[in-house]
Formats: structure tokens, sequence, C-alpha cells
């Protein structure tokens, strides 16, 4: 059985005021060609397929189309729900969408068998298990009760994702044995684990109190795929409980990791093997830092990988304590004539100036509410541990309105 793991497509995000549809386009042309050339059984998206709740209306084209696609060249698609993506909008089309050998689940519903899928291979016979867990929200899996502390309500929670988890992997041991034994069982999810790295472009969520969910609390699957963290990585080090990152760089402090899909493979005894796929770089896109008299030779090296039809995207650290009000003019004068267009300026700043100048196109939209918050926490002088306990309130606060909007 062989399985590509995908997450956090972000399909429709729009990226310091540019569109990534381009670069969307391109990734789902090469992976629909990674899924003809290996001959792949199905394809997992494991949360965040859409970068809002109400996508614009090319990336629901963009989505219908590659589902389309992929049918055409044999393989099955499962798209979880993300904390980015609307219950309502995905679930909209899920029956439809299931003629096309397309299941999705975008969220955690009152019966748990609706979570439990039997992915196949291309001949049509069973070849795994999936336990297809979306993003989990506090009242999907718990009721909140009165007086409780937010460590009881971090506990609480761990607890009851911990329970469906097991609840589910136990169904998928009787589905097993119920087809005769031999499968091996997938798990996804769509959330932080303890120790994983995350980027800048990840907006931290927060189930309930719950920051992160220990490794020891999954289930004993052949292979758990995750989402939600945007760099690939193993989690706790282990080979089959992986995050594969997103496809694209979704922010600056992402533009030099290597993007990759992760092509798994596994047989009767479990897990067989993974491969990392390389995502080819649709769009250059670099985080530049220095003085005024070093960028020039920087944004000459860089330029190298642009194009006048694809200019290079770049973020300018200015590593300088002097103020000057017509930075934007200088370094549109230093690209002048070169395939570079810099979308984002940061000014590295003295810690008695740090207050003076915000980022010079920093906006709202840029920024998630816990950095603004985060912000304004940095013009008070507070205790740490006042900070903290301001810090999980506002979590707490987040969480909510999160659960309220889903």
């Amino acid at each position: 059985m062989r399985i590509l793991h995908t997450s956090d497509w972000h399909l429709g995000q729009h990226f310091m005021g540019k569109t990534r549809q381009a670069e969307h386009q391109a990734f789902c042309r090469w992976l629909i060609e990674q899924v003809r050339e290996r001959e792949v059984d199905a394809v997992l998206v494991a949360g965040d397929v859409f970068d809002t709740g109400a996508p614009p209306s090319y990336a629901r084209e963009q989505y219908n189309q590659f589902i389309v696609e992929l049918r055409d060249a044999g393989a099955s698609l499962v798209v979880l729900g993300g904390n980015h993506d609307s219950v309502a909008m995905l679930g909209e089309s899920r029956t439809l969408l299931a003629q096309l050998d397309t299941r999705v689940v975008p969220a955690v519903g009152v019966n748990p068998d609706e979570q439990l899928l039997v992915l196949k291979r291309r001949s049509g016979e069973p070849g795994a298990i999936l336990c297809a867990i979306p993003f989990i929200r506090p009242r999907d899996v718990l009721q909140s009760q009165a007086g409780q502390s937010a460590a009881d309500k971090q506990l609480s929670l761990q607890q009851a994702i911990q329970d469906h988890y097991q609840q589910l992997f136990a169904l998928a041991e009787q589905r097993r044995t119920e087809l005769g034994g031999g499968l091996p069982i997938v798990a996804t999810g769509h959330l932080t684990t303890v120790g994983a790295s995350a980027s800048e472009s990840v907006r931290e969520i927060y189930v309930g109190a719950l920051e992160a969910f220990p490794t020891s609390a999954f289930p004993a699957a052949d292979y758990i795929a995750l989402g939600h963290i945007h760099r690939p990585q193993k989690v706790g080090g282990l080979d089959h409980i992986r995050y594969c990152g997103s496809p694209i760089p979704l922010s600056f402090d992402e533009a030099r990791q290597q993007k990759e899909v992760l092509l798994v493979e596994l047989d009767s005894i479990g897990l067989h093997k993974v491969e990392a796929l390389a995502v080819p770089r649709f769009q250059p896109l670099y985080s530049l830092r220095g003085s005024l008299t070093e960028l020039p030779a920087l944004f000459a090296e860089v330029a190298r990988d642009g194009s006048p039809e694809q200019p290079v995207w770049v973020e300018v650290q200015i590593s300088t304590d002097d103020y000057l009000n017509d930075l934007q003019a200088r370094l549109a004068a230093l690209c002048d004539g070169l395939p570079v267009e810099v979308l984002r300026i940061r000014r590295e700043r003295g810690a008695a100036l740090a207050g003076l100048q915000r980022e010079a196109r920093e906006t709202l939209d840029e920024l998630n509410p816990q950095e603004v918050f985060d912000k304004r926490l940095d013009s008070e002088e507070l205790e740490q541990e006042l900070r903290q306990r301001l810090q999980g309130l506002h979590r707490e606060v987040l969480a909510e309105l999160q659960e309220g909007q889903a």
C-alpha cells in the first residue's frame, strides 16, 4: 500500500498582498505526476487544505480540479479538516465527492465509524485501515465543567483527545479482524505535538488550554500522519510519527526549508518505508539581512533566480540603528532593473528604539491575535509570572472564540 502524506496546502492564501495561485497550480500538477509515476494508491491531506473558512472561488476550483485529475490518475483522496478550514464548507460537498473516490472528514462527528475508513489499493483490494482524525475542537470531545483551573482543563482535554484516539484505534483493530487481518493501521491528526518545531506562518492553535499533545498518548498505529506544523519533521525521533510540512513556503522564515511530501509504504507486517519526495520551488523566496551597503550584492545574488515574468520575492531585514524615513524608496532604487520585489521590510533596532517604528509594511492581516497581544505586553513592564498568566487567559479566550466560529 502506497500513501502520499501531505498537509497544509492553504489554497487561496494571500502572501503580503500576493496570490499563491500559480504556485498551488504547479504543485497540484507535480503531485499528480508523482501519483502516476509511483503508482500511489491514496493521497492524504492532513488538514488545512484551504487557508480560510471562506476561500476564493479560484481556490475551490483548484481543489475540485485536483480531485478530478487524481481520480483519473488512479488514486483515492482523503481530506481532513484543519483549524483553518470551515467545517460547513468542507462538508457541503462530501457526498458528491465520495462518487469521485474522495472522502472528506471535516470534523469529529457523533459516530466514530464515520472516521474509520478502509483504504484500497489500485487493484480494489483493502490495503490499510485509516483512523481519519481531523482537527479536534473542545466541544467535539469534552463538556466544560465549572470551577476547573487552567491546568485541570488541559489535563481533561488531553485525556479526552487520547480517549478518542484509543476508541477509534480499537474500532480499527476490530475492523481489521473482520477483514481477515494483515492490514496496517494508519492514524491522522491536525495538532501540535510536544517538541514540534513550528514557523511564523503557523497560527498557534490551543485546543481549549491544550498547547501540545504528548507523543506517548498516540495509539500504536503503524503510521501517524500529522498536519498543522509546516516544517517537515519526525516527532520524538520516531520514523512512524511525522509531519510532512506544507508544500510551499507560507512565510519568509520557511524560505530556506526544503519542502516535501512523504511517500509511505506499508504491508501486512506494518510500516515498510517512508520516502521524502522533495517538492520543487515554484516561486523564488528569500529573507535577506544586512546594511544598506551590503544589500546591493545580496540583491544581485538572489536576482539570478528571478526573471521579469517571475521576480524574486524578498524580505529585507535592515541591520542598522539609524532611522531612515525614505528607506522604502532607497530599497526600490537598489532593486531597479533587477527581477527582485521587496514584499516586507524589517528594522533590526536597539532595545531603546524598538518601539519607535513598526515594520514598514506590517499590517494586522500579517499578525495573528496572539502576536498582537504579545506585542502589547511588550510595551508594559510586567513580572514574568503575570505575563505568563495573562498569556494563558488570552489563549483560553481565543480557544473559546475559535470554538464559537467553527
